[in-house]
């Protein structure tokens, strides 16, 4: 015995069910926004350098990338900024280029950076010249004291002189700056571990 339904009772439940959609639809699009807004977000380390490879293409011998041009323009342009220049000498350095890097880093305007004087410093350790890269890091520092990246390099620094408790003091440092999951005390760590004196 099959109980019949009559009409009415059917368009209720038709229009309860189509209510029941939209209402499903509306809350979508006004929850979707806020599901969104709570998700975590991953925190963003101001060390100024992070990832600074990635971004930035090769550019032929004698070119620079320009952030604004979004292309690569003869390193003597005049509208080229010191910006887009110390951030290529890190490039080119990171690279393996030191010398040019070096070379790039003298024809800026202003080069009382605390990113400039770092990446002077990073070049000049890499040529072998750690005693005066130490001293461009350290001037580095005495424009941005919590500069993690200047105090990674100064610790790997400190490891060539010969100095781990040194290496040491600035791991101490950039862990109070950004932690210890920050790429700077994990690859100055990394650095202490592998050196044979630490």
């Amino acid at each position: 015995m099959t109980e019949k339904t009559s009409p009415l009772t059917q368009l209720r439940v038709s229009t309860a069910l189509h209510d029941l959609q939209n209402a499903s639809a509306i809350l979508r699009r006004l929850l979707l926004p806020v599901v969104c807004m709570l998700l975590p977000v991953m925190p963003v380390f101001a060390a100024g350098d992070n990832n600074t490879n990635s971004k930035t293409p090769d550019c032929p011998s004698g070119q620079v990338y320009d952030s604004t041009a979004k292309q690569c323009v003869p390193a003597k342009t005049s509208q080229l900024s010191d910006e887009d220049k110390t951030r290529y000498a890190y490039h080119l350095a990171k690279k393996g280029e030191y010398q040019a890097a070096l070379n790039l880093l003298n024809t800026l305007k202003n080069g009382n950076t605390a990113e400039a004087w770092n990446y002077r410093g990073y070049a000049t350790r890499k040529l072998g010249r750690t005693d005066e890269g130490i001293g461009y890091y350290q001037r580095s520092l005495a424009l941005n004291p919590a500069y993690a990246k200047a105090r990674e390099y100064l610790g790997e620094a400190w490891l060539v002189k010969g100095r781990p408790d040194l290496a040491k003091a600035q791991l101490r440092t950039i862990a109070t700056l950004c932690g210890h999951g920050c790429e700077e005390y994990r690859d100055l760590q990394a650095a202490i571990d592998g050196h044979p004196e630490s």
